[in-house]
């Protein structure tokens, strides 16, 4: 099991990766100055889609921004 600093520091690897260090700073910072409620915007945030729907969306979009996923 990851321990809770290894799961920091992944999640915000992933986030460097994908937003850049600048952007990524400004989520966190825009996460931490508001109350969230991860399950309620699970329940709002996310479109009424299955998991396959939502997959191949992404990997569509993936492919329009011509995306190369590591292996």
């Amino acid at each position: 099991m990851t321990t809770e600093t290894e799961l920091r520091l992944q999640g915000m690897s992933a986030l460097i990766s994908a937003m850049g260090l600048i952007e990524a700073e400004r989520f966190v910072a825009a996460i931490n100055r508001e109350k969230f409620d991860y399950t309620q915007w699970r329940k709002q945030g996310l479109p009424d889609l299955s998991i396959d729907e939502i997959a191949a969306r992404a990997n569509t979009l993936s492919a329009s921004l011509n995306v190369n996923p590591t292996p």
